[in-house]
């Protein structure tokens, strides 16, 4: 069958079951997955080596035969997680349904194979790896099923097929004929454990579709640009972590920045940041439930200790990250190194207590109900602030350079002390108002003296810099100064001149200036979808409205086929780079289209 090769970013479908997620390519070759949870050891880790670090090819039998090694059509079914693959080949057509059913036991991946025209042959290529691609499991036989067990794991293989093991891997051939389904299914249980039950992959799937379908009902937006807002809701979900209701910033590891790069970062963790931002959409498009779970994650988490509040949490509040690089994986595309955990828990970013705030601002204005604590982690928050405002930090963008005065931080902080005072104004709480009022003032104005610079007419990064940041963007977002203030709109359009790519998408912040790397990293990296999103949505806010939906157009037109997308775009090699799918853009796509709907900026 040749080398299997990782497919480009944006060939990726994602399924999941709110536990983990994997990622399927278009060659039908299952290249990601993580057994038991988002951030335990990959069984499946090709994505970010070759296909000895483990892989499960499912597809016809001679790739030769189709038009192109991977599926014709492939789109997920309706409003849900479910996807769904065509292949035509000179011998006839064949589907193959995948999903990971909601858990309810044994995590699960069921691959249906249906014949749709014509007798195919078939071919099933299941590679386990454990220990991302280090480990070859023992695999054997047990009353008909097939096991691989590594250590505290062991994978159960189930199918009608017939199997045969060769070469360290299960393969299995088979022929379709209409109307006919085969199915396959991986179930993960403890090594210590006895079998997980036998799979029902029929039933599981009406369980699948019915779950997405009641979940979408509950959205509450229903404009031009709902097919775009429902599946990057459906992401999101998928991102969740039921138990816990922690969410995960995406559910990889060191997809490059820069391709053949070292921004190699690992992100299933929850960010306070991300989780604040996608709580905050979930809430303006009517999804309580998982809103009151994450603000339940955020008092546990933060529980005991809120002096120390940090950055990033495990998606069961877990907060040693320790970052570590797995020497083996030689990476996605030769990006080394490959990182699990992320150091970057350790980082003073100030922003953070701002988005909190906010979220748990939005979560009490939307009327979730009250909850003491969340309001006394409030202004413990805000005590803290107060002792530590005007120190510089490490800024939103997680940057291994020196601690700086990011405006940004600066602006978030004024963020938790505004929101905390409309709080105490409306009665919900008690404290020192007139204090807080004082530092409220003195923190706008420190900004509006240090952060600008009067003869750009911009604000600036940091206090005293010349550079850019496209973090900027927000300010008009979080109402520290009204969209039509002339600093507001200087800065827009210093930001649009300064840090826009030839077609017009954003990037983060320059990441070079001369000789020096003003991040402390190496190379370069792609435009911050995030920043397109939230430039559309500033142009919206200063009534350039045509121009804002002209740009969120051209930022749907680079999700992939199944309406996805990374962290990053490219702009030279135009392609998706960074961890996906990414929480923090599709995101803000909501945001903005809900923000274009509201203005009525969307052409018929």
């Amino acid at each position: 069958m040749g080398m299997h090769v990782a497919g480009r970013i944006e060939d990726y479908a994602l399924i999941g079951d709110m536990q983990t997620a994997a990622l399927i390519n278009r060659d039908g070759s299952a290249d990601w997955l993580c057994l038991p949870r988002f951030d335990s050891h990959a069984i499946f880790a090709g994505l970010l080596g070759t296909e000895e670090h483990g892989f499960w090819r499912l597809g016809p039998a001679h790739p030769a035969d189709t038009a192109a090694p991977h599926a014709d059509r492939r789109r997920y079914r309706g409003d849900s997680l479910v996807l769904e693959s065509e292949w035509d080949t000179p011998r006839g057509t064949v589907r193959i349904i995948d999903f990971m059913p909601p858990r309810d036991g044994a995590p699960q991946l069921i691959r249906i194979v249906e014949g749709v025209s014509g007798r195919v042959p078939m071919r099933s290529e299941l590679r386990m790896r454990f220990s991302y691609g280090r480990v070859v499991p023992w695999v054997h036989k047990v009353e008909g099923r097939t096991v691989a067990v590594a250590g505290p794991d062991s994978v159960w293989h189930d199918t009608s097929a017939e199997t045969y093991g060769k070469n360290l891997t299960t393969y299995s051939d088979f022929t379709v004929s209409p109307g006919e389904r085969i199915a396959f299914t991986i179930s993960w249980e403890p090594s210590h454990k006895g079998q997980p039950p036998l799979p029902e992959p029929e039933a599981s799937l009406e369980a699948t579709e019915d779950f997405w379908r009641d979940w979408v009902e509950h959205c509450t937006y229903h404009g031009p640009y709902r097919d775009a807002v429902v599946r990057s809701l459906i992401t999101l979900k998928a991102l969740t972590y039921a138990p816990t209701g922690g969410i995960v910033a995406a559910p990889t590891t060191s997809l490059p920045e820069e391709v053949g790069g070292v921004r190699n970062w690992d992100y299933r963790f929850t960010w306070l940041r991300d989780a604040a931002i996608t709580l905050s959409s979930l809430l303006r498009t009517g999804y309580r439930d998982e809103a009151r779970a994450w603000r339940e994650w955020l008092l546990r988490a933060v529980a005991g200790d809120p002096e120390n509040l940090q950055i990033m949490y495990g998606i069961a509040g877990e907060r040693e990250l320790g970052e570590t690089e797995l020497g083996w994986l030689p990476g996605y595309e030769g990006s080394q190194p490959v990182r699990v955990g992320n150091g970057a828990a350790g980082q003073l970013q100030l922003d953070v207590y701002g988005e909190v705030t906010e979220a748990l601002h939005l979560a009490h204005m939307t009327g979730l109900a009250r909850n003491d604590y969340a309001s006394v982690l409030q202004l413990k928050l805000i005590s803290y602030l107060e002792k530590h405002w005007y120190e510089p930090d490490e800024g939103i963008w997680e940057v291994r350079g020196p601690r700086r005065h990011f405006v940004h931080s600066k602006v978030m902080a004024w963020v938790a002390v505004d929101r905390t005072i409309k709080l105490i104004e409306a009665g919900d709480a008690d404290g020192p108002l007139e204090r807080w009022r004082e530092m409220r003032d003195a923190i706008h104005r420190d900004v509006c003296e240090k952060g600008y610079d009067k003869e750009r007419n911009t604000f600036t990064q940091s206090y005293g810099s010349q550079e850019l940041d496209a973090s900027l963007l927000l300010i008009p977002q979080m109402g520290f100064l009204p969209p039509d203030d002339k600093r507001v709109i200087g800065t827009i359009e210093a930001i649009q001149r300064e840090l826009s790519t030839p077609d017009g998408f954003i990037m983060r912040y320059p990441t070079s200036s001369g000789d020096e790397n003003l991040d402390g990293l190496p190379g370069d990296e792609g435009a911050f979808l995030a920043c397109s999103f939230w430039m559309a949505d500033d142009l919206a806010m200063i009534g350039r409205v045509d121009e804002a939906r002209r740009l969120f157009e051209r930022l749907l037109a680079l999700r992939n086929d199944l309406g996805l997308l990374a962290e990053e775009w490219d702009p030279r090699l135009q392609r998706q780079v960074g961890n996906f799918p990414q929480a923090f853009s599709h995101v803000p796509l909501i945001d903005t289209a809900l923000r274009l709907t509201a203005s009525g900026a969307y052409g018929g």
